[in-house]
């Protein structure tokens, strides 16, 4: 279904500098000339922060003392916020301070290597690997987009897993707060970027930042099509500190969530998002959404919990309804949930953060499969 977001007419305005990137073609292989990440200084060179890559021979420890549990995958992680699926049904995990990806199968008891360290990230103000999303074309050109956070900025990059790290989309404000974000591919092909508020929320309002936004890009990072201001990646303002961004590709609706400080839930339009629901009190602090079955998971970090609400369509617009616990205070403070072709549910945790209560084997990463997905394990 193709998204059903529309563009409308708007005076021009000066942007931000923003610099698309040739278009990427062929069996996964990138252009030849590189553009290396600030700090980065060459395929091996020593990266800023903590995304230096992982001595030889050593993963992370998979789950093998968690047989009594078997929704839990990969343990012993360090920081996993970034999460893609493949369409081998594993899952690429990124660690947003130390930069390495990680192969996650399915199902417990199984290795976790390291299959891809990324260079040069920044980690101050919660930024580093942020966000990962496949091509639409990944079967054809082996493409990983991922969101990050540089000495510089916050931007968009591709990738194959042994080819270059091309920049896509430069150029988003860093700060000393306020990185976070999110990406995904609209089923009309066209990329979705939620960008934080680098540490100024007023930014979020101010029409030609690119910070708090919610901007709409072709695969190689010009405005798209469609977009209120033609010249200007810019689709919708005031998204504040986008944490979770996810489609739900029944109605067409395009829906972020925030921080702790903006526990809505808003519908992305064309010019503006706009807030259609609050999170209960006590399940703030959102860190992902993902929608399936035209149900609306969001995992909280304050509420240590997944939630989950059905959205339904009434005259065009759209309606979110109660929302419910479905893993209150089971793995802690989870922050990242995506959803899986196969009617299960991918999610990270965030005890090591300063604010949760670890236990030995955090960070983890878990698969369920809630009432009405598919018949496996780790059934709520």
């Amino acid at each position: 279904m193709v998204l059903l977001l529309t563009g409308c007419g708007s005076t021009s305005a000066a942007v931000p500098d923003w610099r698309p990137q040739p278009s990427f073609v062929g069996e996964g292989h990138l252009p030849n000339i590189q553009l290396p990440i600030p700090g980065q200084s060459g395929p091996n060179g020593p990266p800023s922060d903590q995304g230096g890559p992982m001595p030889s021979g050593q993963t992370p420890s998979p789950s093998k003392s968690n047989a009594q549990d078997p929704a839990v995958l990969a343990t012993k992680l360090t920081t996993p916020t970034a999460l893609v699926l493949l369409p081998d049904g594993s899952a690429l995990v990124g660690e947003r301070t130390t930069g390495r990806l990680l192969r996650v199968q399915p199902m417990p008891d199984k290795a976790v290597p390291v299959v891809r360290t990324i260079a040069g990230l920044s980690t101050v103000g919660s930024g580093g690997l942020l966000d990962l999303a496949l091509s639409p074309h990944y079967s054809q050109d082996g493409l990983i987009f991922a969101y990050l956070t540089t000495a510089t900025d916050n931007r968009v990059v591709a990738f194959t897993l042994t080819g270059p790290i091309t920049p896509v989309f430069t150029g988003i404000p860093r700060g000393a707060s306020g990185n976070g974000g999110r990406i995904a591919f609209g089923a009309d092909g066209l990329l979705y970027v939620g960008t934080g508020t680098a540490g100024d929320p007023g930014a979020a309002s101010e029409p030609t930042s690119l910070a708090g936004k919610v901007l709409r890009l072709t695969d190689i990072g010009g405005p798209a099509p469609g977009n209120p201001n033609p010249s200007s990646p810019i689709f919708a303002t005031g998204a504040a500190a986008v944490t979770g961004l996810c489609l739900d590709t029944k109605s067409g609706a395009l829906i972020t969530v925030g921080a702790a400080s903006d526990s809505q839930v808003k519908q992305v339009l064309a010019g503006a998002v706009t807030p259609i629901a609050s999170l209960p009190v006590k399940q703030g602090g959102p860190g992902g959404c993902a929608v399936m079955n035209s149900v609306l998971y969001i995992s909280s970090l304050d509420g240590k919990d997944l939630v989950s609400t059905p959205l339904t369509v009434k005259s065009g617009a759209l309606n979110v309804g109660t929302f419910a616990p479905l893993l209150p205070n089971k793995y802690g403070r989870l922050l990242t949930v995506v959803a899986a072709p196969d009617g299960a549910l991918w999610l990270t945790t965030s005890n090591r953060d300063g604010k949760g209560a670890p236990v030995p084997t955090d960070e983890r990463v878990i698969r369920i499969v809630p009432s009405g997905g598919g018949a496996d394990n780790g059934s709520v």
